[in-house]
Parts: structure tokens; C-alpha cells; sequence
């Protein structure tokens, strides 16, 4: 795989990245938008200090709900080179952050790994990898001995929803085998005393308004396939509709209901899946970042 055909993920667009973009919106130069210690990943992802997140922008997904809008389809960031990027790993360590939280990463593969590459013997935190799940397995077996936690979206089961909402046609298959591949490189999960993962992978699912049977469905299929000891589910109440929903999208104007989300949270009982739930309040802008440049 090389950027001058880029097929890192699952669209295989075969675009030249050198010279210009691909269905991604991205390039050859690493653009980042906020590198910041983060408080609002999962408990044991962001422990005391905070995660050390980088925001990269662009997206391989086009998701019309996106909290992160400005950078997965207005592509707001700044271009940086892999030295820097490995530069703001180590002002992130020096900070305290738990680890480096690597947010929408799957255009930038080949620069992160030459930017940990580069510092490995000085990096001695978590590397995650924060995605929207839409991965090739092809592409996570690249990572294998680079991530320590993977922290992948798995947002559909029912792909026409995939389709509808991501502009995806394929999005089960793709996350569902690439997230086989990530647990099988972390395996069972480790936490430290302090409560801090440092290896393991979350799945999270963010419910959505009137797909309450999808995320059903989803979870069912997890419980059957997938080795409960070697994940955690983190299942998120955040969705907040914003005002472009309403035009193209009408039945996602809105939030979700208590009815919605506690008949999924339900069903993960029943499973026996264990992890991290929402509360229902959380459904509110806070979770965005002000995307500022801070730290790049």
C-alpha cells in the first residue's frame, strides 16, 4: 500500500495523494487541528490527567451526524511533518497525559508509525488508536506492536443505515474483521492500579435516534463472535442533532429517548457485556472540542 494509490481503507479510492486528495479529503502532509490533554474518552482512557489527544483531520467516513464536522468534512487543521508529530507526542508525555490518543488516525498510518518510529525508546505511554471502525484488517495488521488500545466505533449492523447516514456500503464486514484483528493483537485486557488500560480494546456505539433494534442487533452479534474477555462495550447517549440534520435527515432531529437507550442497555445486560454506558444527560455539546490549534 502507498498514498500514490492509496488503499489504507476499505474504499480503496486509488488516489494519488501526492497530488491531491482522497475520498478522505487528506493529502500527503499530515494535517492536525488540537493536541491537547483530553478529559472526555472513557474513564480508564483518560484517567486523572487526561488523554493526549490528536486531532487529525479528515475522515475515510462521512458520517452526517459527526460531532467532529469541522474536521472530517471541512478538513480544518494545520499541516505539520512527521518530526513534529513526533514533537507533539513527547509535549503531550511531558504533560502527563495517560497516553497519546490518536483521534481519527487511518489516513495518516504511514506518518504515525514513522513518527513513533522515531521515538520509541523516549515514548513510554499507551498508544491508541481512536477510530470510526471503518478500517481494513490488511491496514490494522500494519499496527500490530505500534497500538497498545484500540477504540473503534462499531456503529451499524444493518449496512443500508451504513449507507444512509456514512455513505458506506460496506461498513459491517470492514469493521467487523477489523475488529477481530484488533483484539487479537491487544488480547485480554489490562489495567494498572491506577485504573488506567494499558492494553485492551473498547468498542463503542453510539446510540441513535429510531435504530434502537440495529444497535440490538449489533450487540447480539459482538456477544456471539467476539471473546468477552479481550473488549469492553462503551455504549454512548451523545448524540446531539445539529442544524444541517434537519433538512436531509428529519428522523435524526432530535435526541434519543429514555426508552430508546435503556431497551439497548438492556440488552447488554443480557449479554453479559461489561464496560461503560452514558448517562442520558450526556447528550450535549460539551464532548466537541474547540478545535483552535492548541498544541500543534
Amino acid at each position: 500500500m502507498n498514498i500514490k494509490k492509496c488503499q489504507i481503507c476499505p474504499r480503496k479510492c486509488n488516489a494519488d495523494r501526492t497530488a491531491g486528495t482522497g475520498i478522505c479529503g487528506c493529502n500527503d502532509k499530515i494535517k492536525v487541528a488540537k493536541a491537547c490533554l483530553h478529559k472526555w474518552e472513557e474513564p480508564c482512557i483518560c484517567g486523572k490527567n487526561g488523554a493526549g489527544a490528536v486531532f487529525f483531520s479528515g475522515c475515510n467516513l462521512k458520517c452526517c451526524y459527526c460531532q467532529n464536522y469541522i474536521l472530517s468534512h471541512e478538513k480544518f487543521g494545520r499541516e505539520i511533518s512527521d518530526e513534529r508529530l513526533s514533537e507533539i507526542f513527547l509535549e503531550l508525555q511531558e504533560k502527563g497525559a495517560c497516553n497519546i490518543d490518536l483521534v481519527t488516525p487511518t489516513p495518516y498510518v504511514y506518518d504515525i508509525i514513522k513518527a513513533l518510529d522515531r521515538i520509541k525508546n523516549k515514548l513510554d505511554i499507551p498508544i491508541v488508536y481512536n477510530c470510526g471502525g471503518y478500517e481494513r484488517p490488511e491496514t490494522i495488521k500494519m499496527l500490530n506492536g505500534y497500538i497498545d488500545i484500540y477504540l473503534p466505533d462499531f456503529k451499524y449492523y444493518d449496512n443500508s443505515y451504513a449507507l444512509k447516514y456514512s455513505g458506506i456500503p460496506d461498513y459491517f464486514e470492514n469493521a467487523s474483521e477489523s475488529i477481530k484483528e484488533m483484539i487479537s493483537q491487544t488480547g485480554k485486557i489490562i489495567i494498572d492500579d491506577d485504573n488506567i488500560m494499558q492494553k485492551g480494546t473498547i468498542i463503542r456505539h453510539l446510540a441513535l435516534p429510531k435504530l434502537r433494534h440495529d444497535s440490538i442487533k449489533l450487540m447480539e452479534w459482538i456477544s456471539e463472535n467476539l471473546p468477552k474477555d479481550s473488549f469492553l462495550i462503551s455504549l454512548m447517549s451523545q448524540y446531539t442533532p445539529f442544524p444541517h440534520i434537519k433538512e436531509k435527515f428529519p428522523e435524526l432531529d432530535r435526541r434519543i429517548t429514555k426508552m430508546e437507550y435503556n431497551s439497548i442497555l438492556k440488552k447488554v445486560a443480557e449479554l453479559g457485556l461489561e464496560g461503560y454506558c452514558q448517562d442520558k444527560s450526556s447528550a450535549k455539546s460539551d464532548y466537541t472540542p474547540d478545535f483552535d490549534l492548541e498544541g500543534v
